[in-house]
């Protein structure tokens, strides 16, 4: 069973329990930030937030058959108080604990069944080339998101375009898409941008990375942009926990050099994944 496999079956036969992030990883065989990028990429949705979700959406089953007292079903939910409760209810369903229960019924709550994973996203993959990376200058427009919000990603690099070419300091043409700053909560900074030499006249707006000499398994995603999700899905779900690699907690990058076509959307990307020594 893969990773994500692993996890969804420890909170589905355990998220009436105390359950954390390092928790979950342990029983999945992998590091937090491994299970959180390849959760995300799976799902769509973070790790605990699926797990409170999960919590949330029995809790309001339990409510609609009409619970007698809604601090017992907070606390069977994780919920330390009647009023944290009602906050994070609230803000699932845009109802409280109370409107559930006077109603009866679950018509109009948009409920968070358990997830069965999607097999058609897996795909066989090219073995990668190992290479060492050399550090690396990046500067570019930068957004935060989660696996649940990172639609917005292709309009970032839309807004990005105009600057292509006009960045002080641009090494070449290739363009990078780099995911960083991941955080346990399952948010990460991704920063589409060029390389550069240096930094010092960058304009304001534009962030900037400095990416250390690394260890890296350099995957190639063939054909249309749009297929890259199931190239990436694979990467982690299939390829890397049967490899013996072990995922270095640093930034990993999309590198798009003139083998892609930004027009088309068509081409050849590399997706180069940071390894431990």
């Amino acid at each position: 069973m893969d990773p994500v496999g692993k996890a969804l079956w420890l909170i589905e036969s355990r998220f009436a329990q105390s359950i954390s992030l390092p928790d979950i990883a342990e029983v999945s065989g992998v590091s937090r930030f491994h299970l959180s990028r390849a959760f995300g990429l799976a799902t769509g949705r973070t790790v605990m937030g699926y797990l409170r979700s999960r919590r949330l959406t029995e809790a309001a089953r339990v409510l609609s058959k009409g619970a007698p007292d809604i601090l017992s079903v907070a606390l069977d939910a994780g919920y330390g108080s009647h009023e944290a409760f009602t906050r994070a209810f609230r803000d699932q369903f845009g109802l409280t604990p109370e409107c559930v229960r006077a109603q009866g019924h679950l018509d109009n709550l948009e409920l968070v069944e358990p997830i069965r994973m999607d097999q058609a996203l897996l795909v066989n993959l090219e073995a990668p080339r190992m290479e060492d990376g050399r550090a690396l200058l990046i500067a570019g427009l930068s957004g935060r998101y989660t696996f649940e919000t990172n639609e917005g990603i292709p309009a970032q690099w839309q807004r990005f375009s105009p600057y292509i070419g006009s960045v002080p300091e641009q090494v070449g043409w290739t363009t990078y898409g780099v995911c960083c700053n991941c955080d346990d909560a399952g948010s990460f900074e991704y920063i589409c941008g060029v390389e550069v030499s240096d930094f010092s006249d960058i304009p304001e707006e534009l962030s900037r990375i400095r990416i250390a000499t690394q260890r890296y398994a350099v995957f190639t995603h063939r054909g249309h942009i749009s297929t890259i999700r199931s190239t990436v899905y694979s990467i982690w779900n299939k390829y890397l926990p049967g490899s013996g690699l072990e995922v270095a907690d640093a930034p990993d990058f999309e590198r798009y050099d003139e083998r892609f076509d930004p027009g088309s959307g068509s081409g050849e990307v590399e997706i180069w994944i940071p390894i431990k020594q």
